[in-house]
């Protein structure tokens, strides 16, 4: 067995792609457009969906904001250097909610950011 992706809902699927692409430099793998059904899938990813784990990003014909709730934590990318990572975040006019430094207790050095729909990004730096 294996995780294979993870579904994240967006209000609105362009911006959220050019986020993922972009700014985090993923790859647009495929999509699917549903209009019967009223939803578009984008799958994104640093490898091919048969190598690595992607996220699935839906989004539900005229819904453009979702209550975040408070089970789901955040997404955990590895980058050689998490304030970098910030900069061009912030750079793309993305939030960075917590800077880079080591995390509480330790000395891996972590930094969060949220996507464009609030969502949480937490880097790890590679040592």
């Amino acid at each position: 067995m294996r995780l294979l992706h993870t579904m994240l809902r967006v209000g609105d699927l362009p911006r959220s792609i050019r986020f993922y692409t972009e700014v985090l430099g993923m790859k647009l793998l495929r999509t699917t457009d549903r209009p019967e059904q009223k939803y578009s899938l984008a799958f994104v990813g640093y490898d091919a969906e048969d190598k690595a784990s992607v996220l699935e990003l839906t989004y539900n014909y005229g819904v453009d904001k979702y209550d975040m709730g408070g089970a789901f934590g955040h997404l955990a990318i590895e980058v050689k250097d998490a304030a970098q990572a910030c900069d061009k975040v912030r750079k793309a006019g993305g939030t960075v909610t917590r800077e880079a430094g080591p995390v509480k207790g330790g000395t891996t050095v972590i930094a969060f950011v949220a996507d464009p729909d609030g969502y949480k990004i937490e880097f790890i730096e590679r040592k």
